[in-house]
């Protein structure tokens, strides 16, 4: 298991070396260490725009490279990049108009996956869905991300608080939503 505080410690040590002595090295060991988490959470805001995801997730080490003197380690490196990342996700949302979803990757999916995994992964997306938008936001952080509340707050910009009633809200009402799901039996599948 990973040690956070050491985890924390070594990120820390890694960005004094890169503002102390313009350690380009010591900041790549930082792109290597965070980019699968940082795509992780654009892919999920993204819905599973991989090419999107990984553009942003570029934008957000450079960004990271250009202001890491803001970095002051109140928060934890990750928490820095996840609230970097979110901006850069913002700001391209903000850019782009709404396209309609390609369910090639569905079908992909539903291949290799099996039925009740694809049925219930489906119908806790269209529950997802039913939440406002900003219940999406705080539960993808939270409970997708794992990130503890404060966490959220700062990446998402939010007074604690609301983060803890929006967090609770939303698992409310997927719990009401999906309170009926079960998987299909293999006689109503027809197997």
């Amino acid at each position: 298991m990973v040690d956070p505080i050491g985890a924390m410690h070594v990120d820390h040590a890694l960005v004094a070396r890169v503002l102390l002595t313009d350690d380009r090295r010591a900041f790549e060991q930082l792109v290597r260490r965070h980019q699968g988490m940082v795509r992780a959470q654009l892919r999920r805001l993204l819905r599973g725009d991989n090419a999107e995801a990984d553009d942003l997730a570029q934008e957000t080490f450079l960004l990271a490279w250009r202001k890491l003197h803001q970095f002051r380690g109140e928060a934890r490196f990750t928490t820095w990049l996840y609230r970097i990342a979110y901006s850069c996700f913002l700001q391209a949302r903000r850019k782009r108009a709404p396209v309609a979803k390609d369910n090639d990757g569905d079908a992909r999916d539903q291949r290799t996956v099996p039925r009740e995994a694809v049925e219930l992964r489906l119908d806790v997306e269209r529950a997802m869905r039913r939440l406002s938008a900003t219940e999406q936001i705080v539960l993808l952080h939270v409970v997708q991300l794992g990130l503890s509340h404060d966490d959220a707050a700062y990446v998402l910009a939010m007074p604690l608080g609301t983060v803890k009633s929006h967090a609770r809200r939303g698992k409310a009402k997927l719990r009401a939503l999906l309170t009926d799901w079960r998987a299909p039996s293999q006689e109503e599948r027809g197997t």
